[in-house]
């Protein structure tokens, strides 16, 4: 090749490559189609709460007490519809699907920051630290972004010590429901006209003062009861009781990172 004719630079396209004009149009117009989908969904789905949990946060709902919410990534679908406190912020990559997704969730009234556990994660955390001094609610995905399914990272636990904030585990069962099963995380995405079963769980606080043996104690009980809330979720929908061992039992292959 001539030097009047230098070589082009390939031009990056993976998760922290820059947005298009034209992904900005997809992102708005998709993520836009999305939260009418989901906005469909949550007018004609039929909905109850059921869980040691549920009058506790739903009282610090109605006073304004900020609190931790978390679930799966694979029950993630119809949370947004679980939530009546003041205002709630939850973490979201920075790739395109991620933004896709933030702009649907943005549409639904829940602030959205940047980061995730494999890109941006000290500016996630500080954007959720920054909403919950305002007095938002966090919202957390333990295994999220990208698995293992139902194996609980540190976040949660990690933002529960530096607030003082309570994590309430969270999950949801649908009666009927398409079930994603080739995804790493087993998308439970309900029908219109099902009823849905939402479970909270006892709350786990963590100790400012709490040392690192503390601190994966308290992981491996936001795990646990995270599964049990799944179980009796999925129990109240009728869901196959195999179908639940698969789907907790099961580690998804995706590597954590």
């Amino acid at each position: 090749m001539s030097a009047g004719h230098p070589r082009r630079k390939a031009r990056r396209r993976g998760p922290g490559a820059p947005l298009t004009a034209g992904d900005r149009v997809m992102i708005a117009v998709v993520g836009t189609l999305l939260f009418v989908v989901l906005r469909v969904l949550g007018w004609t789905t039929r909905k109850r709460f059921i869980g040691p949990g549920t009058e506790q946060l739903f009282a610090r709902f109605d006073a304004a007490e900020p609190s931790i919410l978390a679930f799966w990534h694979g029950r993630m679908v119809m949370m947004p519809f679980a939530y009546s406190g003041p205002g709630a912020c939850i973490m979201n990559s920075r790739h395109r699907d991620g933004q896709l997704i933030s702009r649907a969730i943005h549409l639904l009234g829940i602030e959205v920051v940047r980061g995730s556990s494999t890109r941006g994660w000290v500016g996630g955390m500080r954007g959720l630290l920054a909403a919950h001094a305002r007095g938002r609610d966090i919202v957390i995905v333990p295994d999220g972004p990208r698995g293992p399914r139902c194996r609980a990272k540190s976040g949660a636990i990690q933002l529960a010590r530096a607030t003082g904030a309570p994590i309430y585990p969270v999950a949801y069962a649908a009666t009927r429901a398409r079930v994603l099963s080739r995804s790493w995380d087993w998308l439970s995405i309900p029908l219109p006209f099902t009823t849905i079963t939402y479970v909270v769980e006892s709350p786990i606080r963590v100790a400012r003062e709490a040392a690192p043996d503390d601190l994966e104690t308290a992981r491996l009980l936001l795990e646990s009861r995270l599964n049990d809330a799944v179980r009796i979720a999925d129990a109240a929908a009728g869901v196959a009781p195999e179908r639940t061992v698969e789907y907790i039992g099961t580690v998804a292959r995706q590597a954590e990172s």
